[in-house]
């Protein structure tokens, strides 16, 4: 039989730590200590590592609430935050023609730009030696770190939940409450029907109760969230994955940039027919992000087509606000009922994209031992849940969050993030999953089917029920019909900075940038033509090449990944 070593030794540490420590308890902070604790107390002199993260995390408080104090108490550990000002792959461009690096990155796809130029160290040695509870997390996916099949370092500590299990649907097409309240909630299955919904609520009310004109369906399509908003749902819809950019043969695993599918032109078209008849948001795609957020929260956008966390703070200020019936219901929406929703498939343990420490790190071992301890039991419980008899009290050996903690969750959930602090520094490390559970027999995170419904709103509730689900996912396909994906996500697959298939692919992304826009803003007699243009465009800059590099990338991940 093979043994994987470094699940024993994970198996053994945690069998001492028990040994050492005995049952659960609480510490003098309230936060709960499961079995695995936290690296050993060595030094916990105040410092600040300064962090750049390419997300931009609106609460940062610089640590400062309860949750951020814990930590510093626990690690001697500050963080200071650099967030992107626009684009964050020029943040991180700015920094590599600098040569000036914070202490640590969380880079996205602009990994591989730092890493080749030699900016990101390999974390390999220390966390062999600093980080038994970053070897306990990973545990056997700990050969998906390994950066490509000619260099094993590990430069990406990977932030995606290992794990982790999809409970609810953040994403699809999402319809106001009082929309589908006021049509008898309807079926939403397709494009049509999403857009008669939103033409018949729209004739019977122009403007919302406090006079602001009606907006159907807005698009976050001025900055990169074009891709989240408008060129991804095109692949979903039209029966695939996602896989950022591209469409992957399951069979082959030969890739396409996915404009290129005939099946996604005509979803295009649909965008185009929305917006001859008055139904999009002419300002789609030249409104800033702050603008698409201000219309969300203010209750007048109809519709979106989106995923929940590039609207939750505006979301968050409808509750606030008592708007409950301004807020979301998912549908997995497609092309036509031919198709089927991809969006739960299982693409294995996703890494790739997480966060990493630089050449310029003042002292790398404190940066991966402040890792391993948000990576441990404790610090897990701490980011999920918070301290225990301040946030969450235990019932019968189970884990429970206060009432009035829970009421400013689901009804003012900034005001919940800037003053507990839970959940507000998940992305800086690696974490568990969604129905992963500790050593106590409790979830890591809270996201897990009972704590969800007790999360739900009214008008949640109500169109749940009118809907005969208790769960939006429960509309969509389960994950049990599909395979996994041996590759994971092609969306998290580094280009080398420099190389032929990615400057092929950046010269693809402009062109993809002006003409879908202008596909879709056309005369609809004029649709083909643009897209005819496009294609000429593509075509012209190289596709066929891209499309054969970076099948060489998805295939050398299946070998990285699974053999």
């Amino acid at each position: 039989m093979k043994v994987n070593i470094t699940k024993v030794a994970s198996v053994l540490m945690v069998v001492a730590l028990l040994a050492a420590t005995g049952c659960s308890k609480s510490n003098s902070d309230g936060a709960s200590s499961p079995a695995v604790s936290s690296t050993p107390k060595e030094d916990l002199t105040p410092m600040t590592i300064s962090w750049a993260s390419g997300d931009n995390i609106p609460l940062w408080d610089d640590m400062q609430s309860e949750v951020g104090k814990v930590i510093t108490q626990k690690t001697g550990i500050s963080i200071k935050a650099q967030f992107p000002v626009g684009n964050d792959t020029d943040m991180f461009a700015l920094m590599v023609a600098s040569n000036d690096y914070p202490d640590m990155v969380s880079a996205k796809t602009s990994a591989s730009k730092l890493k080749d130029a030699g900016a990101l160290i390999d974390l390999a040695p220390l966390i062999d030696k600093y980080g038994p509870n970053i070897k306990k997390l990973y545990g056997d996916y700990m050969k998906r770190l390994r950066w490509s099949n000619d260099d094993h370092g590990i430069y990406v500590l990977p932030t995606a939940g290992v794990d982790n299990q999809y409970f609810k649907a953040g994403g699809g097409f999402e319809l106001q409450h009082a929309v589908v309240k006021e049509l008898g909630y309807p079926p939403i299955k397709t494009v049509k029907d999403f857009e008669n919904a939103l033409k018949a609520y729209k004739d019977k009310h122009p403007t919302t109760a406090d006079g602001m004109p009606i907006i159907p369906l807005s698009l976050n399509a001025g900055e990169w969230q074009i891709l989240i908003t408008t060129t991804n749902p095109a692949a979903a819809t039209t029966g695939v994955p996602d896989d950022g950019e591209f469409y992957i043969d399951p069979k082959t695993y030969e890739a396409k940039f996915h404009y290129l599918r005939t099946e996604e032109k005509e979803y295009f078209r649909w965008l185009n027919h929305m917006n001859d008849i008055g139904l999009l948001d002419p300002e789609s795609f030249v409104q800033k992000y702050d603008q698409y957020k201000a219309k969300v929260a203010s209750g007048r956008v109809l519709g979106l087509i989106d995923v929940d966390w590039d609207y939750a703070n505006e979301e968050a200020t409808l509750k606030k606000d008592g708007k409950f019936d301004q807020t979301y219901a998912h549908f997995p929406v497609t092309l036509n009922e031919s198709y089927k929703r991809y969006d739960f498939q299982d693409t294995g343990y996703l890494a790739g994209i997480g966060i990493s420490i630089t050449k310029s790190a003042k002292d790398p071992v404190r940066a991966i031992k402040y890792l391993d301890y948000l990576a441990s039991d404790e610090g897990q419980v701490l980011l999920n849940w918070g301290i225990e008899g301040k946030h969450y009290k235990v019932e019968n050996g189970k884990r429970v969050i206060l009432d009035d903690i829970l009421k400013m969750k689901v009804n003012d959930n900034k005001s919940f993030k800037q003053a507990t602090g839970i959940e507000m520094y998940l992305g800086i490390g690696p974490g568990y999953g969604d129905g992963v559970k500790d050593p106590t027999g409790n979830y890591y995170t809270t996201v897990f089917p009972e704590q969800i419904e007790k999360e739900y709103t009214q008008a949640d509730k109500e169109t749940l029920a009118a809907y005969k689900i208790k769960n939006f996912k429960d509309l969509w396909p389960s994950e049990k019909e599909f395979p996994v994906r041996p590759w994971g996500a092609a969306w998290n697959i580094n280009m080398e900075t420099g190389s032929e298939a990615n400057v092929l692919f950046q010269k693809c992304e402009e062109i993809m940038k002006k003409r879908i826009p202008e596909a879709i803003l056309a005369k609809p007699d004029q649709f083909d033509a643009v897209w005819d243009s496009f294609m000429k465009d593509l075509e012209k800059a190289g596709v066929n090449k891209l499309n054969q590099e970076f099948t060489k990338l998805v295939k050398d991940r299946v070998k990285l990944w699974n053999e």
